[in-house]
């Protein structure tokens, strides 16, 4: 005797699935639902989204302008000499050939800029006030090519008159009370040599120019002095005391170091913006690793809402269960129905977190000066942070990661409750009904 046909295997994710799921969703307490958990659910994950989101673009925005400042204001690479005797005996650090070292770097596939200057550390006195600067001597052409400079945030003054005198950062002319037009005395130790010893050497400059990178570190101690009379001043005659390059892909600097070396066939070594700030980066890594981590905790948190809301959702629709496995239901659809519960409320809090966390990002100026208004000022210290503004930039890999990350940790904690409904007795479920 033939038997009878077995039911055709209902489709995943069919259409009454979602349709059941949703019933149980916007079902009220006094009908079995749990609709408030529902929501702390979704306002749980929709805060934690928003957390991780905002985080991670101040976090981008911190190592952007970071990265900016050091890059637009600093040459890519130096050549620094190693120490050397002269005739008179005495161990410096300089390059008489400068020019012919500047020019063979030109060469070097992917230079864009070579040129030799001069670094030293003195005393600069201003309106009645002293402060120590490190001066920088280079030419008039050669500054044009420093983007930060030629074009600050902040610029006072006419750089084309820099041959004229002294250019400063803008916390260097606020620690020397000095404007445009005014002038400051440099005093160096190593000055002019006399039969009684060395004299130290002070000479005066007109400030012609006053700029503001953005970076307190680089604003609070850096001048600028043309390149003839930096190498009067700081005994330099004829030489220099370095040649910086600036290269066109200064993320790949670490891969022209042995070109560089080979071009510059000089007793020296190439120094990069990589060794020069290595320790800021590293930190700046580690503290990224530690805050997702920490703030990965923060979204496990925020779903195990789910957890408990689909736990209760399981007990009060316990009768629900025994009648539709009765009616046919798979222990698969019975999974897949409570499954759509949960994910649906993961999808929407994560959608709404990503939403006010590009919002945060977008608009985070208007929101931080609301806050330092409300603190009374002072929130942001630049001297502490480096940076005069809080940074925030929206990269959508870090977006998609928290998305990832959200719906990952959803969909993992959901199907725990959602099994355990599935693997429901309908007998036992249905024995006090």
């Amino acid at each position: 005797m033939p038997s009878a046909p077995r039911p055709s295997a209902t489709r995943p994710f069919a259409g009454f699935e979602f349709l059941i799921a949703w019933r149980y969703l916007r079902a009220k307490r006094a009908e079995g639902g749990v609709s408030v958990m529902t929501w702390i659910s979704f306002l749980g994950i929709m805060l934690a989204v928003m957390a991780l989101i905002a985080t991670l673009a101040v976090r981008s925005g911190f190592r952007h302008e970071f990265v900016g400042t050091i890059l637009g204001a600093n040459a890519h690479a130096s050549v620094i000499p190693m120490a050397r005797e002269n005739a008179a005996g005495q161990v410096r650090r300089v390059l008489p050939d400068y020019e012919a070292v500047a020019e063979r770097l030109r060469t070097v596939p992917g230079v864009t800029h070579a040129f030799p200057i001069i670094r030293n550390q003195v005393m600069a006195a201003g309106e009645g006030a002293n402060a120590g600067v490190e001066v920088i001597g280079i030419s008039a052409a050669d500054l044009a090519q420093v983007p930060l400079v030629a074009d600050p945030e902040v610029a006072q003054g006419d750089l084309s008159r820099f041959e004229e005198g002294i250019a400063l950062g803008s916390g260097v002319a606020r620690s020397l009370n000095v404007g445009v037009g005014d002038r400051i005395r440099l005093i160096s130790p190593d000055g002019a040599r006399t039969a009684f010893g060395t004299s130290p050497r002070i000479s005066a400059y007109e400030v012609v120019y006053i700029f503001q990178v953005g970076r307190y570190d680089i604003d609070r101690v850096r001048a600028y002095l043309p390149f003839g009379e930096a190498q009067t001043y700081f005994n330099r005659d004829g030489v220099a005391d370095e040649v910086e390059i600036i290269v066109e892909t200064p993320e790949e600097v670490d891969a022209m170091v042995l070109p560089l070396t080979r071009a510059a066939r000089a007793d020296a070594i190439i120094w990069t913006w990589r060794d020069s700030s290595g320790s800021f980066l590293r930190a700046l890594q580690m503290e990224d690793n530690v805050m997702f981590i920490i703030l990965s905790i923060l979204v496990l948190i925020a779903t195990m809402n789910i957890v408990s809301g689909l736990i209760m959702l399981v007990k009060n629709k316990s009768r629900d269960i025994g009648i539709l496995r009765t009616v046919g239901l798979s222990e698969g659809s019975i999974l897949r129905v409570f499954f759509i519960c949960g994910a649906s409320v993961g999808v929407a809090g994560t959608l709404a977190g990503v939403a006010l966390g590009v919002a945060f990002a977008i608009w985070i100026d208007p929101i931080f000066g609301f806050v330092n208004w409300m603190a009374g000022g002072g929130v942001w210290d630049p001297s502490v942070r480096f940076l005069s503004t809080l940074p925030a930039r929206l990269e959508w890999g870090d977006v998609l990661s928290a998305v990832a990350l959200s719906l990952g940790l959803s969909f993992t904690i959901t199907f725990i409750p959602a099994r355990r409904a599935a693997r429901m007795n309908p007998v036992e479920a249905l024995r006090y009904e």
